[in-house]
């Protein structure tokens, strides 16, 4: 097993008597992608200042390559939040320059990485502009520029890919996975789930500040229990009622979708499907990201918790229809 890079180890944080943040533990090896996930104000956002030093935790720590993280080493963190982070009345060449010296880099070396990077996320035709002259795509693409101009050992990135038009969404993602192949790990966090499917290597799902599943999606799957689709056209309704770990999801038509809990039989449903007359499809499936967080969130709810409150929150992270696609490209 690859040796983690990066790691938060029990990290917890409170404003007052309210806890944000509640022993969050995990870890990010080194050239992976890390989807980290979660409804508006689960503790993401916190979780990621605090490996980036912005806020100090009250309890654990983060480690890179198996120290605490110190000054020098945040120093070489890339960083882009989900706010504006850009100066507007900077040109963007010149305003990349700028951060790439603040860094370290000398000025040769910041004015040759921000010409790379200008180039590499099809900014050339906007390096004079001032940024604030730039559509809310292109600023974001700036941002990712900032995080990069450095040549940074580690990506941390809040909602990278909000107000990016679908051709932006690939450029972006490109350029975070040929990071994460020069061994970079890369934190980010989306409220895209159906992207971070295709693009992550794991997935944490927070709530409520609290790390409740981390894993590859094939890895979560496997712990919400299989999925099955059977069309038994001559099937009565109940076909599938008092079959042991087995839970119908829904009909439609000739159709069943079931949920089979761990360690149920799958041939006992085929036996019982095929009872009632011929089987067209009798096919596995595994659940996606959307439906596997929803379900995840609604089960971490606590006792006494309004049900209809945080299944309302889980369902509104987990709508990717809109994606926030707001901000189109210039």
């Amino acid at each position: 097993m690859a040796v983690p890079a990066l790691e938060v180890d029990g990290v917890r944080k409170s404003y007052g008597r309210r806890l944000v943040v509640d022993d969050m533990t995990f870890d990010i090896r080194a050239g992976e992608l890390f989807g980290f996930v979660g409804s508006n104000g689960a503790g993401k956002t916190t979780t990621m200042r605090i490996v980036l030093g912005v806020l100090a935790p009250d309890a654990g720590e983060v480690r890179w390559l198996g120290r605490p993280v110190d000054f020098a080493a945040r120093r070489r963190f890339g960083y882009m939040p989900e706010e504006r982070g850009l100066y507007p009345r900077m040109k963007v060449d010149e305003h990349l320059r700028y951060l790439g010296e603040l860094h370290g880099l000398s000025p040769a070396a910041a004015r040759s990485a921000a010409g790379r990077w200008i180039e590499r996320l099809e900014l050339s035709r906007y390096a004079s502009e001032e940024v604030q002259n730039l559509s809310l795509g292109n600023q974001q693409r700036v941002q990712l520029a900032a995080a990069l101009v450095h040549g940074p050992t580690v990506l941390v990135l809040d909602e990278p890919f909000s107000g990016l038009d679908p051709v932006a969404v690939d450029v972006m993602r490109d350029v975070l996975a040929e990071r994460a192949a020069d061994g970079v790990p890369v934190l980010f966090s989306s409220h895209q789930l159906s992207l971070v499917e295709r693009v992550c290597d794991r997935v944490g799902i927070v709530s409520d500040g609290r790390l409740i599943a981390c894993g590859t999606v094939g890895e979560l799957s496997e712990e919400a229990g299989r999925r099955l689709l059977v069309d038994a056209p001559e099937a009565g309704e109940d076909w599938a009622a008092g079959l042991a770990g087995v839970e119908v999801v829904r009909r439609e038509g000739t159709r069943t979708w079931l949920r089979l809990t761990k360690g149920a039989d799958d041939q006992r449903v085929l036996r019982a499907a095929l009872a009632t007359g011929p089987v067209s499809a009798f096919v596995s499936e595994h659940p996606p990201l959307t439906e596997l967080y929803r379900d995840l969130v609604t089960g971490a709810r606590a006792p006494g918790e309004d049900a209809g409150e945080r299944a309302g929150a889980a369902a509104g992270a987990a709508r990717t229809a809109g994606d926030r696609s707001g901000g189109g490209e210039r």
